[in-house]
């Protein structure tokens, strides 16, 4: 892990996908076009994570499309195929198709990292630890970050395993199911990281679709992340926060809110 730098704090908000439509009115202008949603997007964030990769891998000249409608400094991160999460029959296919799609994004020092978001069904056990040590190989030098539904992922073993594999952990917030995970401050990489999934607690189990992400969360729920976000961030040179209560742009709304209230309580986001 590189040192971390102790004079400045470095922090990217953003939210899980971009290209919703049902953002329309919401976030974006009724009548955009969906061509022009990521250059509007960029005009109030500087990071996202892109979900598409998730259901299919796109060419390499998609990527290439995205990288011209980011400013120099925008940053991506990337879902890695649900071959890899949630098949997982044929990985090393899957993975390094994906890493020559990302071929352009890669070059051009974009992408901060590839996401795994791993079911509930994935538990911790010999055989799933190696999986993920066999996955972060085929990324090479790009972070992998992975995110674990199923309770069984917490253990005091679990971080010196990541640190030792050089796999970032995601610190997640959603319901409090049995089963789940619950608050987390872990650091195991270079970077810090959380996702916001709502509190819809009714859907998450057999909702459809997107509705299990249809919560929008106040001010004070997000306030109380601000001492897990602190610890996070006095372990790590860089946090990423990224918001996936998505359904009619609830993302936007809370991604915005916590930009605000790091920056008046925490002065975390001033020039």
């Amino acid at each position: 892990m590189k040192e971390k730098n102790t004079l400045k704090f470095e922090i990217s908000i953003g939210t899980s996908g971009y290209s919703y439509e049902d953002w329309r009115s919401h976030f974006y202008p009724p009548e955009i076009p969906k061509s022009s949603m990521l250059h509007f997007y960029c005009q109030y964030f500087k990071t996202v994570e892109i979900n598409s990769s998730y259901y299919h891998i796109p060419a390499a000249s998609t990527f290439e499309r995205m990288l011209k409608k980011t400013p120099a400094d925008f940053e991506f991160i990337i879902k890695v195929n649900q071959e890899t999460t949630h098949r997982r029959q044929n990985n090393e296919q899957a993975m390094n198709q994906l890493m020559e799609s990302l071929k352009p994004m890669i070059e051009s020092g974009k992408l901060k990292g590839l996401l795994a978001q791993f079911p509930y069904s994935f538990k911790n056990n010999e055989q799933s630890r190696n999986y993920l040590y066999q996955t972060k190989r085929f990324t090479g030098d790009i972070p992998l970050f992975v995110e674990f539904r199923n309770y069984t992922w917490v253990n005091d073993q679990l971080p010196r395993f990541l640190k030792d594999n050089d796999i970032g952990y995601v610190n997640v917030d959603e319901p409090a199911l049995k089963g789940l995970l619950p608050k987390q401050d872990i650091v195991t990489s270079d970077a810090g990281y959380i996702r916001f999934h709502g509190h819809n607690e009714q859907d998450w189990w057999d909702g459809q679709g997107s509705a299990r992400y249809n919560y929008e969360y106040n001010e004070d729920q997000l306030k109380e992340w601000l001492t897990n976000i602190s610890n996070i961030m006095k372990k790590t040179y860089k946090t990423y926060i990224f918001f996936n209560n998505h359904p009619n742009g609830q993302a936007i709304r809370n991604a915005q809110q916590m930009m605000k209230i790091l920056n008046d309580q925490l002065e975390l986001l001033k020039e």
